[in-house]
C-alpha cells in the first residue's frame, strides 16, 4: 500500500528543463517498480518511463528517450522525472504510479496505485 503525491509541474519554455517529484508514503516503496505517465487533452494516457524497485533498470518511451531521466531515492521514498529539452508536445498532466511487481513495465493497466497528477505546460 502506497500513497503518491506529484509535484514540480509548471510552465516552461521550449528547450527548458523541469524536474518532477513523486513522494510516496509507505515502507514498501522500495519493493515496487514505479512509472511516469502523461495525458494530454483529447489523448489517452501514455507511458513515459519506468524504473525497477532498486533503480537498476529503466525503460523509456521513444518520444522521450534521451531527453527524460527517471530516478528514485528509496531512502527518501521519492521518485523523480528529470525533463530536459522540453517540447510543446510534452505538455500534459503527468502522473506517477506504482506496480505490485519489482520489474519495469510500460502498460498502464499494470499499475495499481496512482497519484493525482501535476500539470506540465511547455510554451513554444
Amino acid at each position: 500500500q502506497v500513497q503518491l503525491v506529484e509535484s514540480g509541474g509548471g510552465l516552461v519554455q521550449a528547450g527548458g528543463s523541469l524536474r518532477l517529484s513523486c513522494a510516496a508514503s509507505g515502507r514498501t516503496f522500495s519493493s515496487n517498480a514505479m512509472g511516469w505517465f502523461r495525458q494530454a487533452p483529447g489523448k489517452e494516457r501514455e507511458f513515459v518511463a519506468s524504473i525497477s524497485a532498486r533503480g537498476r533498470d529503466t525503460i523509456y518511451a521513444d518520444s522521450v528517450k534521451g531527453r527524460f531521466t527517471i530516478s528514485r531515492d528509496n531512502a527518501k521514498n521519492t521518485l523523480y522525472l528529470q525533463m530536459n529539452s522540453l517540447k510543446p508536445e510534452d505538455t500534459a498532466v503527468y502522473y506517477c504510479a506504482a506496480t505490485f511487481t519489482r520489474t519495469v513495465v510500460a502498460g498502464r493497466d499494470e499499475y495499481n496505485w496512482w497519484g493525482q497528477g501535476t500539470q506540465v505546460t511547455v510554451s513554444s
